[in-house]
């Protein structure tokens, strides 16, 4: 298994970036190569700062990046070696087997939706976010903001994504499906979730269990939710604003730990030909360290190719 790793992404690359691959590789061993873009004199004075082996490490070596603040399709298309453009080719023919990074979000997007492309039959890619609950696992919310707007087929499919995200990389066997609304009742909410809503009614593709409301939001008898980017990105907001109000009040709870984003580290395209994941633009060592091991476990898990045949 061969992960890349984008070390110019994030608003403190390198040394958070360097810091959790160093992590990462402490944690994988020999399960995985690990496949650093960035700056090779940047990288081996922080592994020895760190008093770490670099040459453990292959390193594709640029001093090219895309700023956060650029614009993604007009940067891609004018740094052809900039750290992000170099790790999606990389992706596209197969010399890594997956590509992490907490920069500019939306490069990720155009090297996603241009270099990697869509698996065929999937209308738009997503991107979900982990809501936590109490049991182990969290439950599955997208898109959480790659589509604001989104037809009826297209939140269709995004339960067919989640469920095969939710069952293979958390294990839940048979994951039930929500529609976010509302109201619990059928005949609740605006033109697109009572069109959704009748297009899910009775499918066999996933586990649908109906509509589900804002105060369902953190049940444990929901494993995925489905709405549009706009509705899921709010939700995710919502999310770190409850986090950040807990840490200023001082309330020690396990539970509310769940919420700090750096134990997840990122999240996946959910729908393209080769697993490529998305980190907080804020990630630190731990956040980045946990984005790489969750790359590596989408690899292993074979995602993309349940994917594929779930839309032949």
């Amino acid at each position: 298994m061969r992960i890349g790793v984008d070390i110019f992404g994030g608003d403190y690359a390198p040394q958070a970036t360097v810091k959790g691959t160093i992590l990462a590789y402490k944690e994988l061993k020999d399960k995985a190569q690990l496949v650093l873009f960035g700056d090779k004199d940047q990288i081996y004075s922080i592994c020895e700062e760190e008093g770490f082996d670099a040459s453990v490490f292959e390193i594709v070596h640029t001093i090219d990046t895309i700023g956060m603040d650029e614009f993604p399709a007009k940067a891609f298309k004018e740094k052809p070696n900039a750290s992000i453009v170099l790790g999606f080719k990389y992706l596209q023919v197969g010399k890594i087997d997956g590509f992490a990074s907490a920069g500019n979000t939306g490069a990720m997007l155009v090297g996603a939706m241009h270099v990697v492309k869509s698996i065929p039959g999937v209308i738009r890619p997503s991107i979900c976010a982990p809501i936590p609950k109490d049991s182990k696992n969290p439950t599955i919310v997208l898109d959480a903001g790659i589509n604001p707007d989104c037809r009826p087929d297209v939140l269709y499919q995004y339960a067919i994504l989640g469920s095969i995200y939710a069952e293979y990389i958390f294990g839940i066997k048979n994951p039930r499906v929500g529609l976010f609304n509302i109201g619990a009742e059928e005949e609740k909410g605006n033109l697109q979730t009572k069109a959704t809503f009748q297009a899910m009614k009775g499918t066999k593709d996933f586990n649908f269990i109906g509509n589900v409301e804002g105060t369902d939001l953190f049940r444990d008898d929901i494993d995925v939710i489905v709405c549009d980017g706009f509705v899921g990105n709010t939700i995710l907001k919502v999310a770190e604003s409850f986090y950040k109000l807990i840490r200023q009040k001082k309330v020690q709870d396990p539970f509310f730990d769940k919420f700090d984003f750096t134990n997840h580290g990122g999240t996946p395209i959910l729908g393209i030909n080769a697993p490529a994941i998305i980190a907080h633009g804020i990630s630190n060592d731990k956040a980045i360290k946990n984005m790489i091991l969750h790359t590596a476990n989408v690899v292993e898990a074979k995602l993309i190719d349940k994917i594929k045949r779930a839309f032949e």
